[in-house]
């Protein structure tokens, strides 16, 4: 499909790392891996806010026969070194402990948040938020701060973004009554889940949202059933946006009939329409390494959100090579766009992506082609 705007429009080559939270406390060069998977929303001016992750790289992660991993300790960006023949660095994201009875991986690079104002239209960038940017705070995000979702409901505004390190894979919240000062609120989700994403308005008095817990084991549905196991989309509620229970009807599951959304999670936060809540999700078919990445669209009862109502029958948008191709030269991925904001702009919806896990890419969508 395709759409009258659909642009990149921040990259890499846009961060000032001279600006970067870990300016001075990194004892290595580094680099922008990828600027990508913006969390977006719309300010009292009326202009859109994205907040870009920042994938800040060592220039040189192996040295000496060792690989080095990022890591936050409170004041400094300490460099871990790991014996070559202890790892496997095929994953240019991250390299695997080798041995050991489960998967156990270290970064080369540390995630932060930054705070990116566009135009009302998300056409061109109008300042960039430097001096807003949110880097780990606690010892649960020492190894980085990943893939923010902001949602306002009501007069506040809630960010949910991945915290990483070896204590756990957690979501914590933020809170803010501006969507620049923002407020860390911690630890909402003690489990791996990457894709917790809050609906953008209360049902019936709570606080809804959509999450994704991961596993190394799901169980098989019987012969012959219509859902594929594995992750899926699941829902919790709270009373105060801080307490959650998680909901006992499922929710979106992958179908056995589609190899294409064999692994699924949340993309935007839910937007209320006329019709339901409208959910924008990932579909991830396998394919190499990590697979390739589309979003779908899936409209949800009003009140009873784990009902669905409608569904696309194909992927609303999917990878764009032509729009990275200026920047091939800094490509490690392929095959991904991963959404991550969505806001009404009237008669269409503008569409907050990562592509390629390099940049952020806005799309604008005719309402016509959803709900």
């Amino acid at each position: 499909m395709t759409f009258p705007i659909d642009h990149l429009i921040f990259t890499p080559d846009d961060v000032d790392l001279a600006r970067s939270p870990l300016a001075g406390k990194v004892e290595a060069a580094t680099h922008v891996l990828g600027a990508f998977n913006p969390g977006m929303t719309r300010l009292a001016n009326g202009n859109l806010l994205l907040m870009v992750r920042v994938a800040e790289a060592l220039t040189e992660p192996i040295v000496d026969g060792h690989v080095r991993s990022m890591r936050w300790d409170g004041e400094r960006c300490r460099l871990d070194p790991w014996p070559l023949q202890l790892v496997d660095t095929a994953d240019p994201r991250a390299f695997a402990m080798r041995g050991g009875g489960w998967r156990v991986i270290a970064l080369t690079s540390l995630s932060w948040l930054l705070p990116v104002e566009l135009d009302a239209d998300g056409r061109r960038v109008e300042a960039v938020h430097y001096d807003r940017a949110i880097g780990p705070r606690a010892s649960w995000q020492c190894y980085g701060v990943e893939d923010a979702r902001i949602s306002r409901v009501g007069d506040r505004f809630l960010m949910t973004a991945c915290s990483v390190s070896p204590e756990r894979l957690a979501t914590a919240l933020y809170t803010s009554a501006d969507a620049l000062d923002w407020k860390l609120e911690g630890i909402v989700l003690d489990h791996q889940n990457k894709d917790m994403l809050i609906f953008e308005g209360l049902i019936g008095g709570h606080y809804w949202a959509q999450t994704r817990p991961l596993g190394e084991l799901y169980f098989a549905y019987p012969p012959g059933s219509e859902w594929r196991a594995g992750p899926s989309i699941n829902l919790a509620s709270s009373p105060d946006a801080l307490h959650w229970k998680p909901c006992d009807h499922p929710g979106i599951r992958p179908h056995a009939a589609t190899i294409a959304s064999a692994r699924m999670g949340g993309g935007a936060p839910p937007v209320r329409t006329d019709a339901g809540w409208l959910s924008l999700w990932h579909g991830v078919e396998p394919h190499g390494m990590v697979g390739i990445y589309r979003t779908y669209w899936t409209l949800l009862d009003r009140d009873e959100p784990w009902r669905v109502i409608a569904s696309g029958e194909g992927p609303l948008i999917e990878p764009n090579p032509a729009l990275t191709e200026p920047h091939r030269d800094r490509m490690y991925l392929d095959n991904i766009v991963f959404t991550t904001g969505m806001v009404d702009a009237g008669d269409h919806w503008i569409v907050a992506s990562g592509e390629a896990d390099l940049a952020c890419r806005i799309t604008h969508v005719p309402k016509g082609a959803v709900g």
